[in-house]
């Protein structure tokens, strides 16, 4: 196959929502994400990248939600590299320490998000992690410049100073593609967060999105007076994802996992997001 992405058909939309799948399990997360994103009822095209790590028939879920599926290789980065950011060292140099991650997470597919720049039949795309979900309509982000981002903040206004990269404005240019390889594959080159901090010192002036656009699940319990669920936009499961059974934070998740679990089935979505404030005053009291 060729460098770039493969699609199943030509794009309907100079604007677009993409999202990137590795593994049966995140095929789960983007049906939600993809429901989620067609109640908004945007015009953008949905569109869904995919690695070798997903068969055909994993795809076969997502395609009541009519995304434009796109398969693609890893990174041709250097054997080196892909040593210094395979799972077990990665983690070792760099461990989670704050929550968990998947056993099936594989730190090389993250860098599969630079492929966006590839795609330049889009003048504008609006990445979004396939673990979360759209609660209103983000449109307006296509008219937002590149780069932005939201600050990662889950834990204490520490977080301002860094972006997190589960949703993002990029405009597709096949040059910024190739200057990114060049810059990401450098001798010795350690990226500890793999693509989130690899952009960051791409474009050091990132614009900074509210976080709103890219609310961390951890906020609901550590930082509970900057939770409002009438102004949220997006909801991220970063670290431990809603389809885990059983993990050590699901019962303090568990409004957040349920809300998920309703737009994975298309069972019980609110009609608005703002009434699940009401939900949480009654669960907390």
């Amino acid at each position: 196959m060729t460098d770039a992405p493969e699609f199943d058909r030509a794009p309907a939309s100079p604007l677009a929502y993409v999202t990137l799948v590795t593994n049966p399990d995140y095929v789960s997360g983007a049906c939600a994400l993809l429901r989620s994103l067609r109640r908004t009822g945007t015009g953008a095209d949905l569109v869904v990248l995919y690695t070798p790590g997903v068969a055909d028939e994993d795809l076969a879920a997502l395609r009541e939600f009519e995304p434009r599926l796109g398969r693609c290789e890893r990174l041709p980065t250097s054997e080196s590299f892909n040593e210094r950011h395979e799972r077990g060292r990665l983690h070792t140099a760099a461990p989670f320490t704050k929550g968990g991650k998947p056993v099936f997470h594989t730190p090389l597919d993250n860098f599969v998000k630079l492929r966006l720049w590839q795609l330049e039949e889009y003048e504008k795309i609006v990445f979004i992690d396939a673990d979360a979900l759209v609660l209103k309509n983000c449109d307006k982000l296509f008219g937002y410049p590149e780069f932005c981002a939201a600050p990662n903040v889950y834990e204490s206004l520490v977080d301002f100073h860094r972006m997190n990269s589960g949703v993002f404005t990029a405009c597709p240019n096949a040059a910024t593609y190739k200057d990114m390889l060049a810059r990401l594959d450098q001798p010795d080159a350690f990226w500890r967060r793999t693509d989130q901090t690899f952009l960051q010192s791409y474009f050091p002036d990132w614009h900074g999105l509210p976080v709103f656009y890219n609310m961390l699940q951890y906020v609901w319990f550590n930082l509970p007076d900057l939770w409002d669920w009438e102004q949220i936009h997006i909801l991220h499961y970063q670290y431990e994802k809603p389809w885990e059974v059983g993990h050590d934070k699901s019962e303090k998740l568990k409004p957040l996992i349920d809300l998920w679990q309703a737009y994975a089935t298309g069972n019980g979505i609110p009609e608005d997001s703002s009434k699940l404030a009401e939900r949480s005053v009654k669960q907390a009291s």
